[in-house]
């Protein structure tokens, strides 16, 4: 893609404020010196979005809206540099795997116990479960998050990580590391609580229930404040939607995928509705302020 000037300003202009704020929402720029001026380049094609951005907030603004389309934000920058954008959305990962090797991917309950909603012991074929208020009055308060990084099989965890992977770095571009990490744990509190009040003692795991939250945060914020950070491909909503109906129903079970969590999707998903609503008011009524 071409890249052509949009700005041409004096060295003394201090560009840094809004080089960030390109910065956050990757979108592909360089900065060149020439003839005594700081050049500003962009691809052609969104060349007018960035100079209309720049007349508004010169000194940049992290949560300005920024009419660029989505392609351009979210698919330029290679590999590394996504990940040097998205630390909470790797590390998250990392711990996910890194919890999939030592637990061989539930298979290990020897190390399992240690990271379950409720801990347990094997007697025999049965599995007895500790009650979770001794587990909190022992200090276990892990045990509240933990099971989002826990997944059985490797197509659980496979699948599961690039959903995250896909919807944790437009919150984190668009919110930050710090917002995304609180959003991760509080969905995972909501969808883990729920499927244990609805299910019972029982074993669960994997990154489902916060997908979901993750899901319905970007869904509503963007309806009440648009970006093009949680502008989500084309049908990604209805699918993921479709899919929860046909978990409901019984059906995928039915056909081997296992038992599905289905409470902590359902809690996962009306969470991350609520947080997306409270961020989308928010962020709508600092940008008419």
């Amino acid at each position: 893609m071409s890249a052509v000037a949009v700005l041409r300003l004096p060295l003394a202009v201090d560009l840094s404020g809004f080089v960030k704020l390109l910065q956050r929402m990757q979108v592909p720029h360089r900065v060149s010196e020439e003839a005594g001026e700081q050049v500003l380049w962009v691809p052609a094609s969104i060349s007018e979005d960035v100079r209309s951005l720049y007349e508004r907030f010169p000194a940049g603004d992290p949560e300005q809206q920024l009419d660029i389309p989505v392609q351009a934000t979210m698919e330029r920058p290679g590999f590394v540099e996504q990940l040097r954008h998205s630390p909470v959305t790797a590390l998250i990962l990392l711990l996910c795997l890194i919890v999939g090797g030592v637990t061989l991917l539930g298979d290990n309950l020897d190390t399992l116990r240690w990271l379950t909603f409720l801990e347990f012991r094997v007697v025999g074929e049965y599995i007895q479960f500790t009650p979770l208020d001794n587990s909190l009055a022992a200090g276990q308060w892990w045990r509240l998050v933990t099971p989002m990084l826990i997944h059985f099989g490797i197509l659980h965890l496979a699948m599961n990580g690039m959903w995250y992977w896909e919807l944790g770095r437009r919150i984190e571009i668009r919110q930050g590391s710090i917002n995304l990490l609180g959003l991760t744990l509080l969905f995972s509190l909501v969808s883990n609580y729920a499927q244990y009040y609805f299910s019972g003692p029982t074993l669960f795991g994997g990154l489902s229930g916060v997908l979901y939250g993750l899901l319905g945060h970007c869904w509503i914020y963007q309806l009440l404040s648009p970006n093009p950070a949680y502008r989500l491909p084309r049908g990604v909503l209805v699918m993921m939607l479709v899919w929860l109906l046909l978990c409901m129903s019984g059906l995928i079970s039915m056909i081997g995928f296992g038992e599905i969590a289905n409470a902590a999707h359902i809690g996962g998903l009306l969470v991350g509705c609520f947080t997306g609503l409270l961020g989308g008011l928010f962020s709508r009524r600092k940008l008419a302020a």
